[in-house]
């Protein structure tokens, strides 16, 4: 049995989000399925404008990590069998497919269909370069190609697989930050003591809705400002610095610190011993 602790880690109900997150003005109050099924965006979640900035900042950020990025691809080559760069299809905007980059993490054969799709704190899948990459988020830099091609945004709901995608049909793009990231920054950790068997369903049910619900209503709010913020907190949290330095938004840091406050407290909840 896994032991309760309220000031650790944990999840929550979707039914409970409706105490920091506001809903959505542009979707049914009553319902939060809506919300998921049609998801509304603001204007500026798809301007040009938007998506203007995304293009200069992930070129500029690129061409700045020319050489960080060479040295990460040849640790990862050098230190793991593989390929540097890792490939996987994910859900996009409008459902549509796309394949996401990264520097591999993970063993070579694991990420070969070998295991599950989620991770978690302690995997033995994951190689020593891996670890020290995902610690400081260094395995996600080859995403800022992705935004160049148009398959993703600075800030937006991460993108899936297709078995976890809630958000099927996004008006907006993912992105390589967003509301939910911000708060399941620690999601490996969070996923440390449920039963590799049980991980898949123990996400489908506590965390897969809240991350949509939470995506989806920072999208229909989103601003100039908002997105600011969130890349700020994101960049402090890479750092292990606390996000409330940059006043990020009230629910994102609410649902933060609820997703670190309530802890799984039985064997019944996760399956776990």
């Amino acid at each position: 049995m896994l032991e309760q602790n309220h000031h650790a880690t944990g999840f929550y109900e979707i039914s409970r989000l409706s105490h920091f997150v506001s809903p959505c003005g542009s979707t049914d109050p009553s319902t939060v399925s809506g919300c998921i099924e049609a998801p509304p965006a603001s204007s500026w979640a798809l301007s040009r404008s938007r998506r203007l900035l995304d293009i200069v900042i992930s070129l500029v950020l690129l061409l700045l990590a020319v050489l960080p990025m060479l040295i990460l691809a040849a640790l990862v080559r050098l230190t793991s069998k593989g390929n540097a760069i890792f490939s996987q299809d994910r859900v996009g905007l409008r459902g549509r497919l796309f394949k996401v980059y990264k520097f591999r993490s993970m063993a070579h054969t694991a990420n070969e269909k070998n295991g599950p799709g989620l991770t978690k704190d302690g995997d033995f899948r994951v190689t020593p370069v891996g670890r020290l990459m995902r610690k400081f988020k260094l395995d996600e830099l080859p995403q800022f190609y992705n935004i160049l091609r148009g398959d993703m945004s600075l800030v937006g709901p991460r993108p899936k697989l297709p078995q976890y995608a809630a958000l099927r049909n996004m008006p907006y793009r993912p992105g390589i930050t967003g509301p939910a990231t911000l708060a399941f920054h620690h999601e490996e950790e969070l996923l440390r003591h449920v039963e590799v068997s049980e991980m898949d369903s123990f996400y489908a049910r506590s965390i897969k809705p809240v991350k949509a619900r939470l995506d989806a209503c920072y999208m229909c709010h989103a601003t100039p400002a908002s997105d600011a913020r969130i890349v700020g907190a994101t960049v402090l949290g890479c750092l292990h610095l606390d996000p409330a330095m940059l006043r990020v938004p009230a629910a994102v840091l609410r649902a933060r610190n609820l997703s670190m406050g309530d802890a799984i407290s039985s064997k019944e909840t996760t399956g776990a011993d």
